[in-house]
C-alpha cells in the first residue's frame, strides 16, 4: 500500500514537509495499539552485538527522527533497534531550506540538513515519555558554533546527557554538512576525541553502574590507508562498534539528474557499492575485534545480506525506507532470519 498509494502522494509534497507529516502520522497511529494498521513484527533473528541482545538485525539509521518525537510510531514497524538524533547539546536550526532533495530516478536523496534539532534536553524528554523498551541508540554531534578544536566539549556534554537513557551512543563525526566535522575522523583529532570520551565514559560507568557501548559513525569517502588508520584507532581506544557509512560527497551514479549538483550528502542506491566496500575493508582490518553496523543503499533483503556477507553484524536503513516503506523491513527480516 505504501509504495503504490502513499508514496506517490507524499512525493508530490516538498520532501521536508512530507517527512514531518509522515512522522506525525506514525506517531498518531501508534496510539491505536493493536489497531495500528502499520504495526508488524519482523521474523525473529536475535543477535548479540556490543553485549546487547537485538531481536532482529534491522535498525533505523539516525537522521530520520532527530528529536525522538516518533519513537513509539517507528518501533511499531518492527525494527530490531532504533537510533535517534543526531542531537547537539543546544538546539540549532540547521541550514536554510530547501535542504532536502529527492532523486527518484536513482533511488537517492541529497540532504544538507546541518544537524537541525531541538537540543538534547528536548530529546531526553521524548525518550522518557516513550513506551518503547527495545534497544535505543542515541546519535550525538557538535553544535555548528562550537569550533572543531573544542568539539570534545560538545561530545562530552552530549554523552553525559544521554548516557542514562541510551542502550548505545553513536558519535557522529562524518556528516558532510557541518564544516570541518569530518576532520575528526583522522589522526590526532580522532585520538583526542576518543581518548576524552572513553575517560568520560569511565566516570559515567561509576555514576550510573552500567556500561553503555560507544559506536563511531564514519564516512564512505576515505581511502584504504585512512580506513586502516581509523580502524586501528577504534581498537586502540576500545570503541565498541563502527557504523559504516554516512552519506557521501560524491555524485557518482546521479550525474546529470535534477538536483544532482545540490550541496549535501548523497544517500540511497548510488551509495550501496561504496559503503559495502568500506564495510569489507573495515572487516579485513578489524578481524572481528569490534562489530560493524552497515548502513548505505539498502533497498532489499539481498542488499542487507550483502552487507552481512561483507562483514557487518547489523544493518540500518533510511533512504530505502523512505522509498519502500514498511515492506522493506519485512523483506529484510525474512531474508536475514535465522534458519
Amino acid at each position: 500500500m505504501y509504495e503504490k498509494l502513499l508514496r506517490p502522494l507524499l512525493f508530490r509534497l516538498d520532501p521536508e514537509t512530507a517527512h514531518t507529516l509522515s512522522l506525525s502520522a506514525l506517531r498518531m497511529v501508534s496510539k491505536l495499539g493493536p489497531l495500528n494498521p502499520w504495526e508488524q513484527t519482523l521474523s525473529a533473528s536475535p543477535r548479540i552485538v556490543m553485549g546487547l541482545k537485538f531481536p532482529n538485525p534491522v535498525g533505523l539509521a539516525a537522521g530520520l527522527d532527530k528529536n525522538g518525537d516518533c519513537i513509539d510510531g517507528l518501533a511499531a514497524l518492527g525494527f530490531g533497534f532504533l537510533e535517534i538524533g543526531t542531537v547537539t547539546p543546544r538546539s540549532q536550526p540547521g541550514n536554510p531550506r530547501p535542504r532536502l532533495f529527492r532523486l527518484p530516478e536513482a533511488g537517492a536523496i541529497i540532504n544538507r540538513m546541518g544537524f537541525n534539532n531541538l537540543g538534547v534536553a528536548h530529546l531526553i524528554g521524548r525518550v522518557r515519555q516513550a513506551r518503547y523498551r527495545g534497544i535505543l541508540g542515541i546519535n550525538i554531534g557538535k553544535n555548528l558554533t562550537t569550533p572543531v578544536e573544542r568539539a570534545l566539549d560538545d561530545y562530552r556534554e552530549g554523552l553525559r546527557a544521554v548516557y542514562p537513557y541510551a542502550h548505545y551512543v553513536t558519535l557522529n563525526v562524518s556528516s558532510p554538512n557541518t564544516p570541518g566535522l569530518r576532520s575528526l575522523q583522522f589522526g590526532a583529532q580522532l585520538d583526542e576525541l576518543l581518548g576524552g570520551l572513553m575517560q568520560e565514559r569511565e566516570k559515567l560507568m561509576g555514576e550510573h553502574g552500567r556500561r553503555v557501548p560507544l559506536a563511531l559513525k564514519v564516512a564512505p569517502d576515505m581511502n584504504p590507508e585512512e580506513i586502516q588508520a581509523l580502524a586501528r584507532a577504534l581498537v586502540r581506544h576500545g570503541v565498541d562498534a563502527v557504523i559504516a557509512t554516512n552519506t557521501t560527497a560524491s555524485r557518482h551514479g546521479v550525474e546529470g539528474l535534477k538536483y544532482a549538483e545540490e550541496a549535501g550528502g548523497l544517500s540511497g542506491k548510488p551509495l550501496f557499492s561504496r559503503s559495502t566496500a568500506v564495510v569489507a575493508q573495515l572487516a579485513d582490518v578489524l578481524q572481528g575485534r569490534l562489530p560493524i553496523i552497515a548502513c548505505g543503499g539498502i533497498f532489499s533483503g539481498a542488499d542487507a545480506m550483502a552487507k552481512l556477507e561483507a562483514g557487518a553484524s547489523l544493518v540500518q536503513v533510511y533512504t530505502g525506507f523512505i522509498y519502500r516503506g514498511p515492506a522493506l523491513l519485512a523483506e529484510i527480516g525474512r531474508t536475514l532470519a535465522t534458519p
